[in-house]
């Protein structure tokens, strides 16, 4: 089973990180760079059945693909915001991590690493 989700707001210079239902907050200057971690279970990230994705869904709008790394480490990015965000994987730790550069208020959303 998969699950992770991701709250990030960046109102009034706060952001607060929701990672599997435990919070972690600190605050951020607009501009400074965000990095969340997605932990994968119930699949190697080598399977060629799969990559895994982040997208977002920010307040009254609707859900932007963000990118993708596939099981072979190549990337598929969002060429609206491949200047903004970066992904990248250790496989050894199961894990799948989205780097966000430039944040600012609008940047506000619920990120979501999906298979």
């Amino acid at each position: 089973m998969f699950h992770s989700d991701y709250c990030c707001w960046l109102l009034d210079h706060v952001c607060t990180v929701l990672i599997s239902s435990n919070q972690i907050s600190r605050v951020l200057q607009p501009g400074q760079p965000l990095t969340i971690v997605c932990q994968v279970s119930g699949y190697p990230l080598t399977d060629s059945s799969y990559g895994t994705c982040w997208v977002r869904q920010r307040q009254r709008q609707q859900m932007d693909w963000i990118n993708c790394m596939w099981y072979n480490g190549n990337t598929a990015n969002n060429d609206a915001l491949k200047n903004k965000f970066s992904v990248s994987r250790d496989t050894s730790a199961r894990t799948v991590t989205i780097t966000g550069q430039n944040l600012q208020p609008e940047d506000t959303a619920v990120y979501y690493c999906a298979r």
